[in-house]
C-alpha cells in the first residue's frame, strides 16, 4: 500500500510541475529578434535617388565614344580573384594606404560593380565636382588624395546626407566633432554641410587621429568609430596596433569600413573594366563660382530673378538649412552659383534684395540677430517643450547637441541658437502698388490694407496657426501668397490674409 500511493503521488508531482512551469512559459510575451540594421554605406549610396543632379534624368549615361573595351551595353564583367588582386596591388604600390584583397574587400567590391552599378555612375558625375576641392585641400594639408575616397564611403558624395546617428554633410561630422573643428551649427546654417569648411575641417581631423595612431588604416577606423572606440579594440586585442589584428574587436559597421574604403578605392580606378559610365553631372567643379551676399536673401529671390531652381540652390549651398542665406555683421555670407549666373547676381543685386514672393516687399531696419543660449533641463520637461519655448525644432535641438533619443534627463544643459529682437524693432513693408510704405513694430504685426491684412510672423507660427487665430484657411493664405509646395514661414516674413 505505501509503495502504490508513493508511486503514485511522485509522477502526480511531476506533472503538475510541469504544467505549472508550462503554463507560466506560454504567459510570457514572445521575444522579438534583434533587428539588422542596414549597412550605412549601402544606405548612403540608395538617398542618391532622391538628388535630382544629373541632366536629362538619372537615367543618362555618358558613354563614350571610343571605349577602352568594346562591351554590350548591359553587360556586367566580373573576374577571377587573381585579376583582383593584381589590380589592387598595383593601387597598393602607389598608396600609402594597405590596400590588401580579402573576401570583406571582395564583398563591397560586389556590392558596387554589380548591385549598384547606378549609383557607382552617379557618384562618378559628383565626383567631377568635389574632387578637385578635396584634392586642392588635401594636398595644402600634405594627407593622402586618397583620402577623398572616404567621402565616398561616409556619404555617397551627398552634400545633404544625414545619417541615423545625426552625423551630416559629405564627410559626416557629428555635432560635437565639427564644433571641436570649427564647424558652426545654428538655426538657419550647418556648416558640416559646406562642402569648403566640412573638408578643411575633415582634413584637420585626418592629421589629429594620424597623430594619434599614425597608421592610416587605424586613421580611417577612429574616423568611423571615434579613437576612443579603436583604443578599446586596442585593448581587448591585447595591444595589437595594425587595423586587420584588432578588426575583430571593432563594432561592426566599422569592420565594414576598411574594407569599404578599399573596395571604393579600386572601383574608381577600374570603372571602364566594369562596364560602368558616368552620369552627366549638371554642374561641374570649373562651372560654379561664389558671391558675397550682403543682406539677408532666400531663396525664392534668387530663383524667382536668376530663373534657377530652388533645388539646384541647395545642392550648390547645402549649409543654408532653411532655404534662406542670413547676413550677421561682421561674418560674411557666400552664396555659391552658376558661373554663368555671376555677371547677372552683380548687375541685378539691389533687385534681388528687394525682390520677394508674394507682391510685398519686407526690409529689415534692424536685423534680429541669432544667439547663442545655455538651456537647463528641468524635471518633466521635454524636448518639444524646450522647441516650442525658444522657437525652433526638436530636430534642431538634436542636431545642436549631437542627441539621437528623443528622451532628456533633468539638469541636462543644452546649447540652444535663439533670434533674438529688440523691442519696438522697426519693419518698413513696402506693397508691391508702390503705395506708401507701411512702419509696424514688433509688438503691432498686423495692418489693414486694400481688403486683406499684413501680418508678420513670429517664433513657432504655422500655416495652420495663422488660419486658425484668423478664421480662414491654410489654402485661402496660400492662394494669396502664391505659396509653392517650398514655401518658407521664417520669423519676420510679411504675409497677407485676408480681412475680416
Amino acid at each position: 500500500m505505501k509503495k502504490t500511493s508513493f508511486c503514485f503521488i511522485i509522477p502526480l508531482f511531476c506533472f503538475l510541475f510541469w504544467i505549472g512551469s508550462g503554463s507560466e512559459a506560454f504567459s510570457q510575451a514572445p521575444i522579438a529578434p534583434e533587428l539588422i540594421q542596414d549597412d550605412p554605406i549601402v544606405a548612403a549610396l540608395d538617398k542618391l535617388y532622391k538628388l535630382d543632379l544629373f541632366e536629362k534624368g538619372y537615367a543618362k549615361i555618358n558613354y563614350p565614344k571610343n571605349p577602352k573595351y568594346h562591351f554590350a551595353i548591359d553587360s556586367i564583367p566580373h573576374y577571377d580573384d587573381l585579376i583582383y588582386e593584381a589590380r589592387l596591388a598595383k593601387l597598393d604600390a602607389l598608396s600609402p594606404f594597405d590596400l590588401e584583397y580579402n573576401p570583406y574587400v571582395q564583398g563591397y567590391i560586389n556590392m558596387y560593380t554589380m548591385r549598384r552599378r547606378e549609383q557607382v555612375s552617379r557618384m562618378m558625375a559628383l565626383s567631377q565636382y568635389y574632387f578637385p576641392m578635396f584634392e586642392e585641400m588635401l594636398d595644402k594639408y600634405n594627407l593622402p588624395l586618397e583620402l577623398k575616397y572616404l567621402a565616398i564611403c561616409e556619404s555617397a558624395l551627398n552634400p545633404m546626407a544625414k545619417s541615423r546617428s545625426a552625423a551630416m554633410g559629405l564627410w559626416q561630422f557629428m555635432y560635437p566633432t565639427g564644433k571641436m573643428f570649427g564647424l558652426q551649427v545654428t538655426s538657419y546654417v550647418d556648416e558640416r554641410c559646406d562642402p569648403y569648411k566640412s573638408t578643411q575641417a575633415a582634413c584637420e581631423y585626418f592629421q589629429y587621429l594620424y597623430g594619434l595612431f599614425g597608421d592610416w588604416q587605424m586613421v580611417l577606423a577612429a574616423y568611423n568609430g571615434g579613437p576612443g572606440t579603436v583604443n578599446k579594440a586596442i585593448r581587448r586585442s591585447g595591444g595589437k596596433k595594425t587595423y586587420w589584428e584588432i578588426r575583430p574587436y571593432l563594432p561592426t559597421e566599422t569592420q565594414g569600413y576598411v574594407p569599404a574604403f578599399i573596395a571604393v578605392n579600386y572601383i574608381m580606378n577600374y570603372t571602364s573594366e566594369h562596364n560602368i559610365q558616368t552620369a552627366i553631372p549638371k554642374k561641374i567643379f570649373l562651372e560654379v563660382d561664389t558671391v558675397v551676399v550682403k543682406h539677408q536673401l532666400s531663396f525664392d529671390q534668387i530663383s524667382s530673378m536668376l530663373n534657377i531652381t530652388d533645388d539646384e540652390l541647395q545642392y550648390l549651398n547645402p549649409s543654408y538649412r532653411k532655404r534662406v542665406i542670413p547676413v550677421i555683421s561682421g561674418e560674411p555670407s557666400f552664396l555659391t552659383l552658376p558661373s554663368d549666373k555671376i555677371a547677372t547676381f552683380i548687375n541685378n543685386e539691389a533687385n534681388i534684395y528687394n525682390f520677394q514672393k508674394p507682391d510685398v516687399l519686407s526690409i529689415d531696419v534692424i536685423a534680429s540677430q541669432e544667439i547663442k543660449r545655455i538651456h537647463v533641463v528641468k524635471k518633466g520637461e521635454g524636448l518639444a517643450v524646450i522647441a516650442k519655448k525658444y522657437g525652433c525644432t526638436v530636430s534642431d535641438i538634436k542636431s545642436w547637441n549631437g542627441i539621437t533619443s528623443n528622451t532628456i534627463s533633468a539638469g541636462k544643459k543644452l546649447t540652444i541658437y535663439a533670434h533674438d529682437k529688440k523691442p519696438g524693432e522697426k519693419k518698413v513693408i513696402v506693397p508691391a502698388n508702390n503705395s506708401a510704405p507701411v512702419v509696424t513694430t514688433a509688438k503691432n504685426t498686423e495692418t489693414s490694407t486694400d481688403g486683406f491684412k499684413l501680418y508678420t510672423v513670429k517664433k513657432g507660427d504655422s500655416l495652420y496657426k495663422i488660419a486658425e487665430r484668423n478664421n480662414t484657411t491654410v489654402d485661402e493664405i496660400k492662394r494669396l501668397n502664391n505659396f509653392g509646395v517650398n514655401y518658407n514661414l521664417l520669423p519676420g516674413k510679411v504675409i497677407k490674409i485676408n480681412a475680416l
